[in-house]
């Protein structure tokens, strides 16, 4: 066991809310609570006391009934507060002051605070609109919008209501957006008119128009001018059917009063998408009560989150931690909301923005404190950083070296929790907590609440082993299902096929000595370059359009402590890939699907290696780019073709 590279002062642990939760769970149960490890096996072993308290604890308006979880040995199968009533934007709204809510930042353009009482009443407005429109329980509101204020009260009036609410970034392609949103018939979509990033300017209309046409299911389109108030334009819905800009869609009704519909917890909240490795993305179906209980339990116990606190995370609204950012205005902190490039104007700006609002705070992705070691930045030398208690690291394994530039270059004494859970629980299942050491390269232990394990092929747990991630109990923030999937067929297959009765995650994962754990990455074939998860699908969608691709295949290459997308294409007979197929092939899939898909390499190769039944495997190639062994070559009915991809010089640089 090694020595941690950092632990809280014990005066600071004391005072913290987990500390709190703890003399509360001792008084309850009568049990002696010495350390996080203890509570957590308490968590797990009793999880009708753990999840009430909970629900007490961090403060939940709403009703929630006598009973905590109905069939509690059934997963999936198990329903938490089955009886209770409550809203999620009501959760969200509770203040109504004159204290900073929102603080937003748009690279070096825009600069806007939004107070409680101000959200609130934008909140209210925008509700009354869309009652007007017809919106109500169960009805399913979409965005496509940059991380802005406008996109938070667009979601609070859309769940005040009881709808459903989805989002994706301006950044996807008309396609890869009707490939998520067609799937789920929006009745009302929120879209820009553009958007920026890094210094330069995007339109969105005509994409807009494209997706609207394309699902007559929306009655009606709100445009945000985001695009033209920043540079100081009158706004225009351009030749989109069915749009009003926003200010003409609120301007009858004045916001002094907001009802919340009270709906039951297993009431679908978020609807996020998967990544669309096999096809179209699956839309993963979250819960109000299992989506808010869990974030309030993170933020207030995992991240010692108070009222009056400043949260933020590099985020947009496509990632899930989006959705987890924005509930942490339940636990009263104020939203520090940044939208465009990390490194514009300058590679510091998340740190003008940090030092400038005092967050406490600080969320990002284990790519950018990489690329800020690359950088050679020391935000410590620069940056008034005190307020900053913790900060937050999640999309891919944080790497031991990034251990060690955090606490030399940014800052000395905090809390560096890395986090790792996903879209499929909008939640964590290993995370830090406030009072517990942090040990060099590794999670400091499983979230409160979740019997998370490590086990190997036998389906045995393990320790110090790599092996499967999984959980092994219910939890609330398990999805009530997937959209449009009759008998849950999809959504049981998606975790419990591979150990019936228990979730399993789909990470590669160890649990060390010290009860932390270490993410390997993903155990199946999903593109994660700097912690954004790629469908293979979304790629191969885009390429094969072009005339000149008969067909392609697309794995993630380990490189430089992060994976990078190769793109491997089989072109028309007498063709070569030449610089102008290239850049049309690149242009297509950053328009089609995002500038994150573009491949950092693509190859030409003769053939494919594909199953019996005609599917191409892509573990098969990524092993062999690799140098390992290639499993199962008897499934393959072309095995010759792997050795196009061995030893490929192109993959060498």
């Amino acid at each position: 066991m090694t020595d941690p590279i950092w632990a809280p002062a014990p005066r600071e642990a004391a005072a913290s809310r987990l500390a709190a939760f703890i003399d509360l769970v001792g008084r309850r149960s009568g049990q002696t609570v010495p350390d996080y490890a203890t509570l957590h096996r308490w968590s797990v072993a009793h999880p009708e006391a753990f999840w009430a308290a909970v629900w007490e604890f961090c403060g939940v308006l709403g009703e929630p009934g006598d009973q905590v979880v109905e069939n509690p040995g059934q997963m999936p199968g198990a329903r938490f507060f089955p009886a209770a009533r409550l809203n999620f934007a009501e959760n969200l709204l509770r203040r109504r002051d004159d204290g900073d809510a929102l603080v937003f930042w748009a690279e070096d353009r825009a600069r806007l605070r939004l107070s409680w009482r101000e959200l609130h009443k934008s909140v209210a407005r925008l509700a009354q609109a869309l009652a007007a429109e017809g919106v109500g329980v169960g009805d399913r509101v979409v965005a496509l919008m940059p991380n802005c204020p406008e996109t938070v009260i667009a979601m609070l009036a859309a769940t005040a209501l009881g709808a459903t609410w989805a989002s994706c970034s301006p950044d996807f392609g008309e396609q890869g957006v009707l490939d998520r949103f067609g799937q789920i018939e929006p009745t009302v979509l929120f879209a820009c008119d553009g958007y920026f990033y890094a210094g330069k300017e995007f339109d969105c209309l005509a994409k807009v128009k494209g997706v609207v046409t394309a699902m007559p299911s929306v009655r009606r389109v709100v445009m945000v001018p985001y695009r033209a108030a920043i540079l100081d334009e009158e706004g225009t819905t351009g030749d989109v059917p069915r749009a009003v800009l926003l200010d003409e869609f609120v301007s009858r009704y004045d916001g002094q009063h907001l009802s919340f519909a009270q709906v039951p917890f297993s009431q679908p909240l978020y609807i996020l998408f998967s990544s669309g490795t096999t096809g179209v993305p699956k839309c993963i179906v979250h819960s109000v009560g299992g989506t808010l209980l869990q974030h309030m339990k993170e933020h207030q116990l995992q991240g010692d989150v108070r009222p009056a606190d400043r949260l933020f995370y590099f985020t947009t609204c496509t990632w899930m931690m989006w959705n987890w950012l924005v509930s942490g205005l339940a636990s009263e902190a104020t939203l520090m909301l940044y939208d465009g490039s990390p490194f514009h104007p300058s590679a510091s700006v998340l740190f003008d923005f940090a030092s400038a609002e005092r967050f406490t705070h600080f969320g990002t992705s284990a790519k950018f404190i990489d690329a800020l070691k690359k950088e050679r930045l020391s935000p410590a030398q620069t940056h008034d950083l005190s307020s900053v208690r913790m900060i937050l690291s999640t999309g891919s394994p944080l790497v031991p070296e990034s251990f060690d530039y955090v606490y030399a270059h940014i800052k000395r004494d905090v809390c560096l929790a890395s986090v790792s859970g996903g879209t499929d629980i909008v939640s964590c299942f290993v995370c830090a907590n406030p009072i517990s050491p942090v040990y060099r390269g590794e999670i400091a232990g499983p979230a409160l609440g979740m019997a998370v394990e490590v086990w190997n092929d036998a389906g045995e747990p393990v320790r110090g082993e790599k092996g499967e991630l999984v959980c092994t109990r219910p939890f609330p923030s398990m999805p009530v299902g997937f959209w449009n999937d009759p008998g849950d067929v999809r959504y049981r297959q998606a975790y419990f096929a591979t150990f019936p009765g228990v979730w399993s995650h789909g990470d590669f994962a160890e649990m060390t000595q010290n009860g932390g754990f270490i993410i390997y990455g993903r155990s199946d074939a999903v593109l994660n370059p700097g912690g954004v998860r790629i469908g293979t699908a979304e790629i191969y969608r885009q390429v094969e359009q072009i005339d000149a691709v008969l067909e392609s295949v697309a794995i993630g290459q380990e490189w430089n402590q992060d994976v990078r997308v190769v793109l491997f294409v089989v072109l028309r007979p007498g063709l070569t890939l030449t610089d102008d197929l290239l850049r049309q092939i690149k242009t297509k899939i950053r328009i089609g699907a995002s500038p994150r898909h573009v491949p950092a390499k693509i190859i030409q190769v003769a053939d494919i290696p594909r199953t019996k039944s005609g599917k191409i495997t892509e573990l098969a190639v990524r092993d062999v780019v690799a140098g390992r062994p290639v499993k199962n070559l008897g499934a393959l009915a072309n095995p010759q073709a792997l050795a196009l991809y061995r030893d490929l010089p192109e993959l060498a640089t």
